[in-house]
């Protein structure tokens, strides 16, 4: 237990809410992007999703690995050689892509168009 107030202590229960909320996100954004019929505007690696920077973000990303690692969640991310070190803060990169995910209609069916809207928020 003293692991995880050291880890987590940083972190609120809505922003612990928000990583799952991201993390959903990008789970639809692969969904959708597999169910394309053309993918020839959108590679793959667009839709990985990249977690956060260990540096300026480290609270969140530990959140992440523990949630991925520990509790079972999203195992099919790809942590990468990084495990999860995205190099570059994503926290306001993704409450953009959040904000927009959120407002789609169908959610977990994404058209190109839609999925380019988010990626590029």
């Amino acid at each position: 237990m003293k692991e995880l107030e050291k880890n987590f202590t940083e972190l609120s229960e809505e922003n612990c809410e928000i990583i799952i909320d991201i993390m959903e996100m990008y789970h639809a954004l692969q969904v959708s992007w597999e169910n394309l019929s053309s993918k020839t505007d959108i590679t793959e690696r667009r839709v990985i999703f990249l977690a956060f920077h260990a540096v300026t973000e480290a609270h969140y990303l530990n959140y992440v690995r523990f949630l991925v690692n520990n509790e079972g969640l999203y195992r099919h991310f790809v942590s990468g050689s990084d495990d999860f070190n995205a190099q570059t803060p994503m926290w306001d990169k993704y409450l953009r892509m959040l904000n927009f995910w959120t407002s789609c209609p169908r959610q977990y069916h994404l058209c190109a168009v839609e999925i380019n809207q988010i990626i590029n928020a």
